[in-house]
Order: structure tokens, then sequence, then C-alpha cells
């Protein structure tokens, strides 16, 4: 053995040290996302003050591993003989650095109780939503709040920037209060018209017919597996269950998606089951060798959610994959219905009509949806308004924005469960996400020009594959921007998504 090879394996020594702390920081924080999708779709209520406490103390110990005064020394170690690791291991020490940043920034005190006042103010919402009854809710949150403003205060000041900018650190890296507004910006107002252009083009056409219900949930399920399978989903490493707000959880060998089913409407449960199968593939395609490693998850809720609009927004409502389903729903929901055709499905999918709901909303309204939400989250942080001043702002910017008004607190500021788990700043990767897959789903048409038609055949595995290498096999080892640079040839560029608005909404192509 050399004196270089003594060198370099003493040089690499505190990057393995750190790997080893990072592979058991990952299982146990999958441990806590097990637990929690355990709470969401399995838990009698009964257990919400024991499960609260678990997921407190394995969050503590999480904590615990990062804060650890011994990682200072052993990053800067590292990091010293970067040239020495190879490109992915290098990626990994900057997001090791990363999120020692975002967890040194908060006091061991105030981990916990952002946990134990995560979990309270959740379960609360859980009784309050289905009664429209945000008086109920609203102590809790406005405690939640309080200590969320503390945590982005202590963050902004190790990151640099706002007190939002911080908390969006933790969900799309790098993220711009300044871009994401004139993003927004720009969409809100080119939104309006182009919704009442579309709306004045499907006054000139024959409405869609509603397919006759009711459509059992167990038919509903059923056809939603079947669905799933197709897209590309391996249930020996995942399953669906339901939950009061549809979501995907779990680990990238175990994938555990929700979705909730209504008997008079199957459409909602179908696309979010398709949608959050999205986000499941997006799991499952990170790479193996670095799986228990920062670098090995995901790059950001952009590129996540860019996965699951992918697939529910640009591939499940693709002309070739409706005349797909349509022999399918008629198989699972009966056979002598006229709406299950395909062109009455293109004219029930590609219909826009502004709703209160965030997850059932069509293309056109939802990124309204999403803006609304973020400049509320930021004034909330910002300290430019408070809990009780929710509810009125939330139906003011719903009139404003969308034009309707909701009728109660469980269609408004009461319907989604970001806010009320303790996850501000997330919002916007809503948006950035559909634009990214607007431009993805486009540069993988044009590599592979069949990808469309093999759609219409149920075959998913050249879209698959294209995502595998451009997308989900990268994981974090590159930034969310030059990811999309190296597979769409430009950064995020909000005329392709307009134009795909336009091409479906207005010409119906």
């Amino acid at each position: 053995m050399t004196a270089t090879h003594n060198e370099t394996a003493a040089g690499l020594r505190p990057y393995k040290l750190l790997e080893g702390r990072f592979h058991r920081l990952a299982a146990l924080n999958e441990a806590a996302g097990m637990l929690h999708w355990d709470m969401a779709a399995m838990m009698p209520p009964g257990g919400a003050e024991t499960r609260a406490e678990q997921l407190a103390q394995l969050r503590l110990v999480c904590h615990e591993i990062l804060a650890d005064p011994a990682m200072a020394g052993l990053l800067g170690e590292a990091e010293s003989r970067r040239e020495e690791l190879d490109p992915w291991a290098a990626s990994n020490l900057h997001e090791m650095r990363r999120q020692w940043i975002h967890a040194t920034a908060l006091e061991p005190r105030l981990v916990e109780a952002l946990s134990r006042a995560s979990s309270r103010c959740e379960g609360i919402w859980r009784e309050a939503r289905p009664a429209s009854d945000f008086a109920k809710v609203a102590p809790a949150l406005g405690e939640l709040l309080a200590l969320v403003r503390e945590a982005a205060a202590a963050k902004a000041a190790r990151l640099g920037g706002g007190l939002y900018e911080a908390l969006l650190d933790e969900y799309e890296p790098g993220g711009k209060t300044a871009s994401i507004d004139a993003v927004f910006d720009d969409l809100a107002g080119f939104l309006p018209e182009l919704r009442a252009k579309a709306l004045e083009a499907q006054m000139r056409r024959p409405a869609p017919l509603a397919a006759k219900g009711p459509f059992p949930t167990a038919r509903q399920k059923a056809l939603g597996e079947r669905l799933m399978a197709t897209v590309g989903f391996d249930f020996d490493h995942g399953r669906l269950d339901t939950s009061l707000h549809p979501f995907c959880g779990g680990t990238p060998d175990d994938v555990r998606i929700t979705t909730r089913y209504d008997e008079s409407d199957f459409a909602s449960a179908l696309m979010g089951v398709l949608h959050e199968t999205g986000h499941a593939l997006y799991e499952r395609g990170l790479p193996q060798p670095w799986r228990y490693q920062p670098v090995g998850q995901a790059r950001g809720m952009g590129i996540h959610e860019s996965q699951s609009l992918l697939m529910e927004m640009q591939a499940c409502r693709s002309k070739p994959f409706l005349a797909h389903l349509a022999p399918l729903l008629a198989e699972a929901f009966g056979h002598d219905d006229p709406a299950f055709t395909a062109e009455n499905l293109l004219a029930l999918y590609w219909r826009v009509k502004p709703g209160f709901i965030r997850v059932d909303a069509d293309e056109v309204t939802y990124p309204s949806h999403v803006i609304l939400r973020y400049r509320l989250e930021r004034a909330l942080i910002e300290g430019r308004m408070e809990i009780a001043d929710l509810p009125a702002a939330w139906n003011e910017g719903m009139e404003s924005l969308l034009g309707i008004r909701p009728p109660s607190d469980r269609e408004g500021c009461l319907q989604d469960i970001h806010w009320y788990d303790g996850a501000f700043g997330y919002f916007p990767t809503y948006t950035l996400g559909a634009m990214t897959a607007a431009q993805l789903f486009d540069a993988a048409g044009r590599a592979d020009p069949e990808i469309p038609a093999r759609l219409g055949h149920g075959d998913f595995k050249p879209l698959l594959g294209w995502l595998r290498t451009h997308v989900h096999g990268l994981a974090s080892s590159l930034p969310a921007s030059e990811i999309l640079t190296r597979a769409t040839g430009r950064p995020l560029d909000a005329g392709v998504f307009k134009r795909h608005l336009e091409r479906r909404y207005l010409h119906q192509a």
C-alpha cells in the first residue's frame, strides 16, 4: 500500500463517517414517514396523542444526529479533501452540508415543540374540516404559526434572505421569492383571459354527458390499481389506501399512496391515484446505490410535483390515453353508459370550470389556487396577516383570482392539510411543478415521437424510461435548474406551459 493511497484513505475517512451517520438519519426519517402514513391512513383516533409523542421523539433523535458537535468538524475535514471525491460523492457532501445548516439553525427545544404542535394541529384539523369549523383549529394553528415563524427567523439568520425564503429552501433548494413573484404575477395576468376564452369555446360545443353513478368504492379502487400497474407502479414495493387528504409517503422500497373516494364522482379519486402514482414512480426510480444518502433523495418538491403532474395532467389526460381509458371505464362501471366514449371523456377531462377545491381543479384554474395560497402563507409568515384574518382573506382572494367565493371554510381555508401540519413554504412548488411537467413532457415527446401513441396502447415504458434517465436517476446530484436544462435544453420557460394550455383548452389539440 503506497503512501499516497494511505493519505487518500485518511482523507476519505471523515466522509465515510458522515455517510454512516446520514445512513442512520435516513432510516430514522423513513420510520417517521411510515408512522405518519399510518396516522393518516390506518390509526384509530385514540392513538393521536401517543403517535405525536413517537414522532416528536424520532424527530428529536434525528435532530441530535445532525446537531452533534462532531458534525461540523467532519464536514470541514471532508470538504477540505473534496477534490478526491467522485462527482456523486461531492454532490452528496454538498447536500449533507445543506441539511446540517437547516437542522443546526434550530434548537432541540424548537424541533420538539414544532413536532408536537404539528401533530396536535393536524389532529384537530381532521375534526374541524368536515365540520367546517375554523374556530376549532384556529388556536392550535396560531400556536403552530408562532413556532414556524421562530424557525424561519432562525434559518434566515443562517441561510441569508427573508423569512419565507428560509422555509421555501427546505422544499425548493435555492428558491427565491423574486423569481416566484415574477412567474406568478405573469401567470395571474395571463390566466383570466385564457380562462374566459376557454369558457367561451366550451359554450359553442355540446356539453359533455355526465356518467351515471353510483360508482362503488371497491370498483373505483380496483380500476385505480389496474391503472397504477399500467403506468408502472410495482405492487411488490407499494400499496394504495384511503385517507382524508391524498398523498404519497413511505419509502422508495415501500411506497404508500392514498386517495379519497366519492361514489357520485369517480374522476376525482381516479386522477388523484394517477397523480400520486407519479410521485411514487419518482421515489422508486431514485438510484439504489445512494438509497440512504442525501444525494439519493428527491431533488426538491418542484421536481417531485412535476412528476405527479406530468403523469396526471400531461400523460393521463392526453387524447391517446383517454381513448385507452374509455373502454376500461365502461368495463368497470357499465358498458351501456354513453358517457364512456373517448370523445366524451375528452370533453369531461378538458373542461374548464372554476371550483373551490384545489385537488379537483382543472389545469387552467389550478395555478390560481396555488398563487392564492402562496400569497397568503407568505403574508402569515412575514407578519402581514394573522390567523384570525385567514378565512376572509382566503375568500376575497378566491373571488379576485377565480371569481367565486367559497360557501364555507371547508371549501376554503380548511381544505388543505399543509399549514395544519406545519408545511409552510410548500405551495409554490405545485405550479413550478406544473410548468416543469409541461416542459419535460414536451422534451420527452421530441426525443421519442412515439411516446404519445404508445400511451394510447397503455404503454408507459418509453415515457418512464426517459424520465428514469433524465430525472429520476439523477436524484439530488444536480440542482433542479440544471436537471431541467439538461433534459429539455432550456431553463424553466413559462412559454411552454402557456402554449400547452392554449393548445389543449382553446384548440383542443
